[in-house]
């Protein structure tokens, strides 16, 4: 058993109690008048709707206060240097709202209008906001001084109460509850995640003290352009989140001709109530500002005005293809024109339009994108319709070309009805697609989906011809065929999008699981093609369907890998930041703590993984389920909590209670765990290995994250040493040039470190651990951050390390562990030393965790559904490696095979020895397996075997290396001190295999 710092306890009802009760009795600021409100920091990222970063203020006090001489600033999570906005001369009257905007970024469609603006950029899932009653930056990570209200959110190490507000994406903001009412000075309860909403003194008043009342808020197009003889419509809606809409009139001058029709109500506070205002083919031309008052069962109301244009019909200026040229832009970009075609499909925020005949010119796209959502509103799938606009070439955030769309519409005329378009067949690989963007076509071959991913977050799958292998997965770094397949994967992928731009309510393309898993496939695919932004960052190609793809569960899930029967099963899993201090500051016994530590500093922005005590028994048993399923026995861990052995005692314990018996142990770590938050650690079963010697690491600087090996002795006597590793990540590239920059040869950032981080590994820690453990079985395992044939794995099996799943899973299909990218490799290994390798008689991954969407994941924020299990699928985004050894026996006598010769003893004065040989001949008519040993045993007594390699039950040995085939002989040399010179006796055994 092992010895914890502290006692571990299941978390349940007593421990959820001291949560609460630690939360009540933890310091805070004394609550304000003036409050920060609203946090924004993903503005202008991807998948954002927001242009910019942004601070709100609320005054929820009943009397007006002064701001003059006040400031926002800024901090990240764990920083303790802040950035200053300085507040001009401003009194804020209660119940209004004060907006301050931040840095602006290259996404997102939404500028804000904001009362002040500032240029901090702030971080997009957690940070600090303090509010100041003065200019001087602060300092530290929690200050109080002059500090009026302070908000810290997601991973931050500074905040009022018991814990930060929850951690908040690119979609997202962090709330202040009750429209900025609630101050009980806990940001962890005063906040809720939510879509941002900025507020500013021109918004409506919210008095604390007295009822809420909301307004109605229309949604009305501002203009409607409309060709006489043609008929038009606009949708108008309003609702109130605390009402219900349930009338609608035009107040304005009757014009002949424009009505509103089709009033539906609101159902419910909150819903939205809609009409149609029509506009008739025969209304003259002219200008028609149209008013429309809508009011609710509240007695309020709200107006809208659409200013109608009624025009001549525009002339065709240019057909579709004209647009879009055949170079790399359109050859009228950023003029006027009108053209018409057959409306293919619509999404949020516009819809597309092809020639339906088209110009034959596969160089010219016959389709278009019209980006307006007032003008979709309008306009219906099968219509003909003519459409005045503005060309334009949209180059998306990380794009590296544009994209030609029509945008600031100011007429979309449907001229008739009941059209189509017959889609063109096309199929990946496909370097061309620029030919057919905006244009309705199918995929004459099923498609396989290669990343999951940003299922939940944006709706996309990407779609490929087979699944797409990281290319330094399979070729060296630098070689013409690592060069070959990337330009291959480049042409070779689209993204089906579900045509909303925005996060979905609904999770789209889930099956059973509920899950949608990279590997299965798509067939008869249809929709227009279009270009954007995606999930992770860049833009490319993606597809937005216009028939309902069928996807084939041709990955299914799978039960962990059965493996021919060996005698010892070991695994690799990365566990993705085990904690159990999360990042509010609790753990897992509901205590409040300083934090996590990494190197000499404590604070709760150094915790990684589960954000609260919800969130983290999710996590727990996902891991626990991943761990049973596998039933290794022995596991090497990688991103568990760097605090000693407790928090791998705290899975063990969690794990044997899955269990129901005591199965698993932790192997007590070595002297050198690093100065990191996470370490590597292991775990095995006591019942079937027993340890043979401490745990060893390397403590060089070079390892922020020490390798870690243990010598482990199995039921037969064999022995091997087990090496955990995890190297240095790709992430976080440094600045400037050098080796550890992103150099562009596919292995990303600080593969210099990682090869140096080899290179010890190799030359100095794997020698150290063999001499160590007397015996040459070394299984190198873990997360190395480095694809198959990468710089730091070819350092590895240079050294004479076999790869043991290019051995095994190559020949059967590609190895993969985790996906990134579009693309699949294995960062998480398993290389077996010379000597090891023949014993090795199976190794494969386990697909859990890498196919499998992160929505279906242990966190609980920002997360359009639920849809959590307690199943081992995306316990963590690698997937587990398993490896099975057929451990010879330790030694095993075969002396009866084995003639001895003696040669007579030799005495040398000069040294005072006796020395002499014994050759051994192997008579057994098989070979022998090294190392032999030549034991004699029974020595006389006061005579020492000076040549000794060591001792076996008290007898001295010498130990010849390597094997010795039937019928070979091998002389060893004996060397004897004996000062009494007594007779010399003793019975020699000889042993083939490690004691």
């Amino acid at each position: 058993m092992t010895t914890h710092a502290q006692p571990r306890a299941v978390p349940g009802r007593l421990t959820v109690l001291a949560a609460l009760l630690a939360g009540l009795s933890a310091p805070a600021l004394a609550a304000s008048d003036i409050v920060v409100s609203q946090v924004y920091g993903g503005g202008g990222n991807s998948g954002a709707t927001i242009k910019s970063d942004f601070v709100e203020l609320f005054n929820r006090g009943n009397a007006a206060i002064s701001m003059t001489g006040w400031s926002v600033q800024y901090a990240s999570a764990g920083g303790t240097s802040w950035q200053v906005t300085a507040l001009p001369s401003i009194t804020l009257q209660p119940g209004q709202y004060y907006l301050i905007q931040q840095a602006t970024g290259s996404g997102g469609s939404v500028a804000l209008n904001p009362d002040l603006t500032g240029t901090i950029p702030m971080g997009g899932s957690g940070g600090k906001i303090a509010l100041v009653s003065a200019t001087g930056a602060l300092s530290g990570a929690n200050p109080t001084a002059n500090v009026v209200d302070l908000v810290g959110w997601g991973a931050a190490s500074g905040y009022e109460g018991a814990g930060p507000a929850g951690g908040t994406g690119n979609p997202t903001a962090a709330l202040r509850n009750d429209d900025g009412c609630l101050d009980t000075d806990n940001n962890a309860t005063d906040f809720t995640v939510a879509t941002p909403t900025p507020r500013n003194t021109s918004a409506p008043v919210r008095v604390c003290s007295g009822p809420v009342i909301r307004p109605i808020v229309t949604n009305c197009p501002a203009s409607l352009g409309v060709a006489q003889g043609y008929a038009s419509v606009a949708m108008l809606a309003a609702s109130d989140v605390d009402g219900i809409v349930n009338g609608a009139t035009i107040t304005s001058a009757s014009v002949p001709g424009i009505v509103l029709t089709g009033f539906n109500a609101a159902s419910e506070a909150g819903a939205s109530a809609s009409a149609r205002l029509e506009v008739a083919a025969n209304v003259p031309q002219g200008s028609y500002p149209v008013t429309v008052r809508f009011v609710n069962d509240q007695a309020q109301e709200a107006s809208c005005t659409v200013n109608v244009a009624v025009q001549a019909l525009a002339a065709v200026t240019r057909t579709i293809p004209q647009i879009q040229g055949s170079g790399a832009a359109s050859p009228v970009a950023d003029t006027v024109q009108t053209t018409q075609g057959v409306v293919t499909a619509k999404v949020a925020g516009g819809f597309f339009l092809q020639d339906a005949a088209g110009d034959g010119d596969p160089a010219t796209s016959d389709g278009l994108f019209v980006y307006s959502a007032t003008a979709a509103d309008n306009v219906a799938v099968g219509q003909l319709v003519r459409v005045t606009g503005t060309i334009v070439e949209f180059t998306p955030s990380g794009a590296n070309r544009s994209y030609t769309e029509m945008k600031d519409v100011s007429a979309a005329v449907p001229l008739s009805s009941g059209h189509s378009v017959n889609p063109t067949n096309i199929a990946l690989p496909n370097s061309r697609l620029d030919g057919v963007e905006g244009m309705l076509v199918r995929f004459t071959s099923p498609l396989t989906i290669s990343q999951t991913s940003y299922v939940g977050s944006r709706g996309e799958l990407t779609l490929s011809s087979g699944r797409l292998e990281i290319p330094t997965n399979r070729y060296a770094p630098r070689s013409a065929e690592a060069q070959a397949l990337a330009a291959a994967n480049a042409n070779n992928r689209i993204v089906l999008d579900d045509g909303l731009f925005t996060t979905p309510t609904t999770i789209p393309y889930l099956g059973e699981g509920p899950t949608v898993r990279a590997g299965d496939t798509v067939s008869d695919l249809t929709g227009v093609v279009d270009f954007g932004a995606l999930g992770g960052g860049g833009a490319g190609f993606k597809l937005q369907p216009t028939v309902a793809p069928v996807i084939s569960r041709d990955n299914p899930r799978a039960d962990a890998p059965a493996l021919p029967e060996g005698n010892v099963k070991v695994a690799s899993a990365n566990v993705l930041n085990y904690f159990t201090t999360f990042t509010n500051g609790m753990n897992h016994l509901g205590q409040n703590t300083a934090g996590c530590t990494i190197g000499g500093t404590t604070s709760r922005g150094n915790c990684r993984g589960a954000d609260n005590l919800v969130e983290y028994v999710r996590q727990r048993d996902k891991i626990v389920a991943e761990l049973k399923g596998i039933d290794a026995d022995v596991f090497g861990l990688m991103e568990i909590q760097n605090d000693g052995d407790y928090s791998a005692g705290v899975l063990v314990d969690s794990l044997n209670a899955a269990y129901g018996a005591t199965v698993y142990a932790v192997v007590p770590k070595p002297p050198a765990t690093g100065t990191d938050a996470i370490r590597v650690a292991m775990i095995y079963k006591p019942g079937k290995l027993t340890l043979a010697g401490p745990a060893l690491s390397d403590a060089d600087g070079i390892n922020n994250r020490p390798p870690m090996a243990q010598t482990f002795k199995a039921s037969n006597g064999g022995k091997f040493t087990l090496v955990v590793n995890h190297l240095k990540s790709k992430g976080g590239c440094p600045s400037g040039g050098g080796v550890n920059a992103d150099n562009g040869d596919g292995q990303s950032c600080w593969n210099g470190t990682r090869v140096q981080q080899a290179q010890r590994l190799v030359g100095s820690f794997l020698p150290q651990v063999v001499a160590t453990a007397k015996d040459p079985d070394v299984l190198v395992i873990g997360d190395m951050n480095a694809y198959g044939m990468e710089d730091p794995i070819a350092t590895i099996t240079a050294a004479g390390y076999v790869n043991q799943l290019e051995r095994f899973v190559r020949p059967l299909g590609m190895p993969y562990s985790y996906v990134f990218g579009h693309e699949a490799g294995y960062l998480d290994h398993a290389l077996a030393s010379n000597a090891l390798s023949p014993q090795v008689v199976g190794a494969a991954e386990w697909h859990v965790n890498a196919d499998e969407p992160e929505v279906i994941d242990y966190n609980t924020d920002g997360k359009p559904q639920d849809l959590y299990n307690a199943l081992p699928y995306r316990a963590s985004d690698h997937d587990p490696v398993v490896v099975t050894l057929n451990l010879l026996p330790g030694a095993v006598d075969v002396t009866a095979g084995v003639q001895r010769v003696s040669s007579g003893l030799v005495f040398n004065r000069a040294t005072g020895l006796f020395t002499g040989t014994v050759t051994l001949v192997n008579k057994s008519g098989a070979t022998l397996n090294g190392p032999l040993h030549l034991e004699l045993a029974g020595l006389t007594s006061g005579v020492t075997l000076v040549n000794a390699t060591g001792s076996h039950d008290g007898a001295p040995y010498v130990t010849v290396n390597g094997g010795l085939a039937a019928g070979a002989s091998v002389t060893v040399p004996v060397s004897f001190s004996n000062p009494a010179k007594a007779g010399l006796t003793y019975t020699a055994k000889i042993y083939s295999g490690n004691f």
